[in-house]
């Protein structure tokens, strides 16, 4: 998909070459620009993009001393976030005309290791449900998935090598796999979520999206402050758990084909395959489908009581719907789903070994018609209740050969386990 003669680089090459002085930041940056002006018509990724704000940072930077870790490397910024002196939507017309004038915690410490903040990226509704303009530039015709629909479309189509997503239900886990790139769902509130417009609190999760592994890596390392750095050559586990899950009933033919394919091929590789999760811990994930979505009304409800209160007109009918519902959840069930949900995330602590990784399915298969909507979130329910890490990996296809992504999954925790097997498995099988 190229449409310039500038080479597509990767986060970490982006650095590389601006630390060997092989380029500037400001010629990374206009190259990120001007592909976002060649692919932005079709894809339309972007709510809005800073050319001015990037260029200046750019030039500011190649003028200074080292400007951080992601020194120059260009970031796209889901528009939940606030990022200051952008738009700031959330994907609904109540907050058409609003500008922020700060940034999310997570934007800030972007910004002060050196990135260069492109722009905002298109939102599904309060990051719900109802689907962006965004196109799939990995499958056309289908959905992006939802709700970090434009920053999945713009990491897929080149238009920035990161972004930033967020994930209460699926939300970067399916557009990961609809659109042909590693999305990652950190293990919940490892990356700051201030300043970041809310949905439902003890969900919502900060992600990441890029087209390799290293570059999560690299991203998140610098957000996080932590050491989660990968073997220098990806190794192979010597034993791996496969999950279809509690939502396996949910999968289709094409997923169900390519899942068997890909079980036979992880055999062939030599590394032992054995089901993870204790029956007893199995058992008890009966039922957490449904409760999940209580907990996403419930504290949607709360959470966007302003805007349902200022301009409930303005919200789509499936919004409102689910806040309704939110809103006439009794104190009884209130009480009893947050107790489930913590007991269910103590059972997963007690019952998982701290360096548990699974593989499961990303998504009931490959993206669906775009008309018809995100995408159903069935293969992400259950982890994004438990708050577990999560990194979906592009590595099947349906017969038409758009993308299914193959989910790794961790114990509480376990992100640097989770992102090393996420690693293997694109080393192993996308080679050549």
């Amino acid at each position: 998909m190229n449409t310039n003669s500038a080479p597509l680089l990767s986060a970490v090459e982006t650095r590389t070459a601006i630390a060997s002085g092989k380029i500037t930041a400001e010629q990374a940056t206009r190259d990120l620009l001007d592909r976002i002006d060649a692919l932005e018509p079709t894809v339309e990724a972007w709510v809005a993009v800073d050319r001015q704000g990037a260029l200046e940072a750019a030039r500011a930077l190649d003028r200074g001393p080292d400007g951080g870790a992601l020194h120059g490397v260009g970031f796209g910024v889901k528009d939940i976030f606030a990022a200051k002196n952008l738009p700031w939507r959330c994907g609904s017309p109540i907050w058409a005309d609003r500008i922020a004038d700060f940034d999310a915690a997570s934007v800030a410490i972007a910004r002060a290791a050196g990135a260069i903040i492109l722009g905002k990226t298109e939102t599904t509704e309060f990051a719900g449900y109802k689907a962006s303009r965004t196109h799939n530039p990995a499958a056309p015709g289908r959905t992006p998935g939802g709700s970090s629909s434009g920053s999945a479309a713009a990491v897929s189509a080149g238009m920035a090598p990161l972004a930033f997503g967020t994930q209460t239900s699926g939300s970067v886990i399916r557009p990961a796999s609809f659109c042909g790139v590693v999305g990652y769902k950190p293990s919940f509130d490892l990356i700051e979520p201030g300043g970041v417009s809310p949905l439902s609190r003890s969900l919502d999760t900060v992600g990441l999206f890029a087209r390799d592994v290293p570059d999560i890596v690299f991203a998140l390392q610098a957000l996080t402050g932590l050491d989660f750095a990968l073997p220098q050559t990806a190794r192979r586990p010597s034993r791996l758990g496969l999950f279809r899950s509690n939502a396996w009933h949910a999968a289709e033919a094409d997923l169900v084909t390519a899942w068997e394919a890909f079980e036979r091929d992880l055999e062939a590789t030599g590394v032992a395959l054995a089901e993870t999760l204790p029956a007893p811990f199995v058992a008890r994930l009966d039922g957490v489908m449904d409760l999940h979505a209580r907990i996403m009304a419930t504290e949607g409800s709360e959470a966007l009581a302003h805007e349902a209160a200022i301009a409930p007109h303005l919200l789509s009918p499936g919004l409102a719907d689910q806040l309704t519902e939110g809103r006439a959840m009794s104190a009884a069930q209130r009480h009893a789903d947050r107790q489930a949900m913590t007991g269910l995330r103590a059972a997963a602590v007690a019952s998982l070994a701290a360096d548990a990784v699974w593989l499961t399915p990303a998504t009931c298969g490959a993206a669906p018609d775009w008309h018809s909507g995100t995408g159903n979130p069935a293969f992400n329910r259950t982890w994004s209740l438990l708050g577990l890490p999560a990194c979906s990996v592009p590595i099947l296809a349906d017969p038409h050969g758009r993308p299914i992504g193959v989910q790794i999954v961790g114990a509480m925790g376990n992100d640097a386990g989770v992102l090393a097997t996420a690693n293997w498995l694109m080393d192993t099988f996308t080679a050549g």
